[in-house]
């Protein structure tokens, strides 16, 4: 079956298989969190983005092969609920934004800057630093050498708009920015978007839209 990327809660993952990485998407939790799952067909490596809720689910998903990492998006409680028990299972490393790691219950071991690169096995991620939903999120780019980029934005970008920054207008044209000079103005159309809950979209799909989310102001 194609990859769609919807998800649902207590149901299977969908699988997003490139050239060179398979991105495995499942939803947990109640607040429907997205975890995804990176493999390195070459070596086998995996890496957790979110490790959000269900540690059960998680670990399943992750299966007998073990996990070299687990990346934070951002320090929100539903995005970390099952980080310490998935390290505890594996023995992953741990890594976060550098002004998120603080308050992350768990110990990072790599804190996070804008343009740091992560390996999983013979694949790598660029991080972005994104500020506005949080001091420290990270949004993290795989640019596929075989086809297009794809990009793992937590609560950061969404089909629809930026994240939530809770009213304060100072913490959206942050955010606003960030994202457009970061991600929109560095990164083709044709690039997929992963957010941190709910359906996938693609840069292309949000970009004519960049003008309405600076008038309405969220």
């Amino acid at each position: 079956m194609p990859y769609t990327g919807n998800v649902t809660v207590g149901g299977p993952a969908d699988v997003h298989e490139l050239t060179h990485l398979i991105i495995s998407k499942a939803a947990v939790g109640p607040m429907d969190n997205n975890a995804y799952l990176l493999r390195c067909r070459a070596t086998g490596a995996q890496l957790l983005v979110d490790a959000a809720a269900e540690p059960g689910t998680l670990t399943e998903l992750i299966g007998d092969t073990g996990l070299d990492a687990v990346v934070t998006t951002h320090r929100h409680a539903d995005h970390r609920q099952a980080l310490a028990d998935v390290v505890r299972a594996t023995g992953a490393r741990t890594y976060a934004g550098r002004l998120d790691a603080e308050g992350i219950p768990v110990p990072t071991d790599v804190p996070l800057d804008d343009g740091d690169e992560i390996r999983v096995g013979a694949c790598r991620l660029t991080v972005r630093h994104l500020t506005g939903h949080t001091p420290g999120s990270v949004a993290l780019v795989y640019d596929d050498p075989e086809g297009h980029p794809h990009l793992f934005t937590g609560d950061s970008l969404f089909p629809g708009g930026v994240g939530n920054t809770h009213g304060d207008p100072a913490a959206f044209t942050r955010l606003l920015h960030d994202v457009e000079t970061r991600l929109f103005a560095a990164l083709p159309d044709e690039t997929w978007v992963y957010p941190g809950h709910g359906a996938d979209t693609t840069l292309g799909a949000e970009r004519p839209h960049l003008g309405e989310w600076r008038e309405r102001g969220w």
